[in-house]
Formats: C-alpha cells, sequence, structure tokens
C-alpha cells in the first residue's frame, strides 16, 4: 500500500515546491510596463479631445510634420490639416473608443513608441441610422526631450459592424 502512495506523494511535494514560483511569476506577469501605461495614457488624452472637440489639445497632440494615411481618404499632411479635418468632419458627429483588451505599445530606440490597436467609432445621437465603425489604426508616437507627439497615423481595414 505504501507504493501506491509515493508517486502521490511525489507529486503534492511538487506542486507545494512550485506553488510559490508560480505566485512569483504571475506577479512578474502582472507588473505594468511603463511604457504601455504612457502611450496608454497619451491615447486616452489625445481621444478625449477628439471626442469633446478640444481641438486647441488635440492639436498640442500632434507633430507639426504629421502624416496622416486613411485607407478611405488617402494622405493627409500636417497638423493643422489634421485639426481642420476633425473640426470639419468629426465635432458634434463622431466619437472614438478603443476595443478594450487590442491596444499593443512597442518600443522604438532612440525615438518613442508605436501604437497598434482598434477603434470604434459612434455617431452620438445617430446610432439608429448610422452603423458603428471600426477600423485598425497604427500610430507612431516621438518622445522629444520628454514631449510625446504623434508624428505618424495608418488608419486602415475601416468598415461597418452589423447590429
Amino acid at each position: 500500500m505504501r507504493k501506491t502512495f509515493a508517486p502521490l506523494h511525489a507529486l503534492l511535494f511538487t506542486a507545494l515546491l512550485a506553488a510559490p514560483l508560480a505566485h512569483l511569476s504571475a506577479q512578474a506577469a502582472a507588473a505594468p510596463d511603463p511604457l504601455f501605461q504612457t502611450i496608454q495614457s497619451w491615447d486616452a488624452k489625445l481621444f478625449d479631445a477628439y471626442n469633446h472637440c478640444d481641438l486647441e489639445k488635440f492639436g498640442s497632440l500632434l507633430a507639426d510634420d504629421l502624416e496622416f494615411y486613411h485607407d478611405k481618404s488617402g494622405l493627409s499632411s500636417g497638423r493643422q490639416a489634421l485639426v481642420e479635418g476633425v473640426k470639419n468632419n468629426i465635432c458634434g458627429k463622431v466619437t472614438r473608443e478603443l476595443v478594450p483588451g487590442t491596444l499593443e505599445v512597442y518600443p522604438i530606440a532612440n525615438y518613442g513608441a508605436v501604437e497598434i490597436g482598434v477603434h470604434r467609432f459612434h455617431h452620438p445621437g445617430h446610432e439608429n441610422t448610422e452603423s458603428v465603425g471600426e477600423a485598425k489604426f497604427i500610430q507612431l508616437w516621438q518622445n522629444k526631450d520628454g514631449v510625446w507627439k504623434i508624428t505618424r497615423v495608418i488608419s486602415f481595414d475601416h468598415q461597418a459592424l452589423t447590429k
């Protein structure tokens, strides 16, 4: 009978030894990445300004020589062109939300970071007549002397979500 329980004892002993290591591994995996948190925060500031038509704040987060590539409308060059586009086409008509769980952030050495994700566009007050849109995006953030600004945007794969 003693031989029957030996493998079970070995398994339990191994599990008890491994448990503290698994806890340490889980703590390390849960540690927030500072770059991810930084870019997530800047993304939230950018689109809070976008959603509330705070064009001064929105523009302050864009580089002067911004390039914005959109799969439907092509290239828009310069901060002012994008700010004007938001003023004329977005303010009071569209809001943006980041799709939870889609945000990715990667460092770019000696420059800043690249942000990748999926976002949805809503039409407040027109939910019954306008469909929710969704698109993928890539944003290149430059960190110059501690100031983060977007220098390049690619917004693509725009499509209407089915209800």
